[in-house]
């Protein structure tokens, strides 16, 4: 974490790009060849993407960065959603066959035509919880993305939950009123112990998350708290705080895969 950290915040997004690409091969086992074919990227780069993040983690993918590299052509927001609604569309278009259309309909709209590059990143950054809902229905979407939680956890540290909840007691605040204080809560899913906590009068942000997670993976002073580590899985809601680029950042540096539930279907979630 320390070499994240000393990243600036540029070169931590262009790490963060580059682990979402070689995402579906570390996690989900896709060939990576198949993976480098459907992100654009020479096999022999995304081959040395994997061998630097293995051992050294999310900020060996920010090494070496060209200086050209992220430059996007500009494209107008209709035209950007042009190109959404098509690589949204069902059944889903071949990226050539797309980039033809948005060739013709460019002409359509009196712009210039965007490159390839352009129009692949636009698709890229739907994100496959997306394409999958548009392409293959919520169904599709549940077994893809939700799976992990319809089991128990198979052991200690598989699967993390965290959660916030405001406490049932008023106490004093430093400026003399009373409030209900925040309790921000991880625990492991296999033995329900709590793994890490934090207590503001703050509402949830994703600093009190950071700092919950912190504790959780750290041993603790306490020798009968023995609860430590670094789990698999982090399973959340969708709130803010658990979806923000530093909670991301973490989850790929120290390998932790971040699932979030569905939006009114919160499968395992009770635990918590």
């Amino acid at each position: 974490m320390a070499q994240l950290i000393g990243l600036t915040e540029k070169a931590r997004k262009l790490a963060l790009d580059r682990f979402r690409l070689i995402q579906p091969h570390l996690e989900q086992k896709l060939s990576l060849q198949s993976v480098a074919d459907a992100a654009g990227v020479p096999y022999r780069t995304a081959q040395r993407w994997v061998a630097q993040y293995r051992p050294f983690g999310l900020a060996a993918l920010a090494r070496k960065r060209r200086e050209d590299r992220g430059e996007r052509r500009v494209v107008s927001a209709e035209l950007k959603e042009v190109i959404e609604g098509l690589a949204l569309q069902k059944p889903p278009l071949p990226l050539a066959s797309l980039f033809r259309q948005v060739q013709r309909l460019s002409k359509d709209l009196s712009e210039k035509a965007p490159s390839y590059g352009t129009v692949f990143s636009i698709v890229r950054d739907l994100g496959a919880d997306l394409v999958t809902l548009a392409h293959e229905g919520t169904k599709a979407y549940s077994n893809t993305f939700e799976f992990v939680h319809r089991r128990e956890a198979a052991g200690p540290n598989a699967i993390w939950q965290a959660d916030h909840t405001p406490l049932d007691i008023l106490l004093i605040r430093p400026d003399g009123e009373t409030a209900k204080p925040w309790l921000s809560t991880v625990i492991d899913d296999y033995s329900r112990a709590v793994a890490g906590y934090f207590l503001s009068f703050q509402e949830p942000s994703a600093l009190h998350t950071s700092l919950a997670l912190c504790q959780a993976i750290w041993r603790k002073e306490d020798s009968r708290w023995v609860v430590c580590g670094i789990p698999e899985v982090l399973y959340t809601d969708n709130g803010s705080d658990f979806t923000s680029n530093h909670l991301e950042q973490v989850g790929a540096d120290l390998k932790i895969r971040l699932v979030f539930s569905i939006p009114g279907r919160p499968r395992g979630r009770g635990r918590i």
